[in-house]
């Protein structure tokens, strides 16, 4: 798992890690037992303060998505969403090419978030974000 972190983004960088670690969860790349990198691997690759990897691998923790294994590292725990149901099911395939064609029409990163994200809001409803454990 390779963290792409945006200077620019009005998101502060651990909660970028910890939305990123969460679509890997979604999409399958992570599953549980997987190891997610170091924090300093993590540190040698953004240029990041060590302290803000570790804020996002502890709110994953907190989520219980994640666990840490004292001299072993942090591991997936739980997955989420429904990586099977998205495998084979030529989704990301269509997706791809719609984004192929937003692009040839001219759309930045920006636009084409904005409007899959106005589509999604659209049709499909809100979930409630789940309590965290105290």
């Amino acid at each position: 798992m390779e963290y792409r972190l945006r200077r620019g983004s009005s998101m502060p960088a651990y909660q970028q890690i910890v939305q990123q670690t969460e679509q890997a969860l979604r999409l399958g790349l992570l599953r549980p037992g997987d190891k997610l990198p170091t924090a300093r691997h993590v540190v040698a690759a953004t240029a990041i303060n060590p302290n803000t990897v570790l804020r996002a691998y502890q709110e994953l923790q907190r989520a219980g998505l994640v666990e840490s294994r004292q001299g072993l590292g942090t591991f997936v725990v739980r997955s989420l969403g429904r990586a099977e149901t998205i495998a084979g099911s030529g989704l990301r395939e269509e997706l791809d090419a719609w984004v192929d064609r937003a692009a040839e029409l001219g759309l930045d990163r920006e636009d084409v978030l904005a409007l899959a994200g106005a589509a999604v809001d659209a049709r499909l409803p809100q979930q409630a974000e789940p309590e965290l454990p105290r």
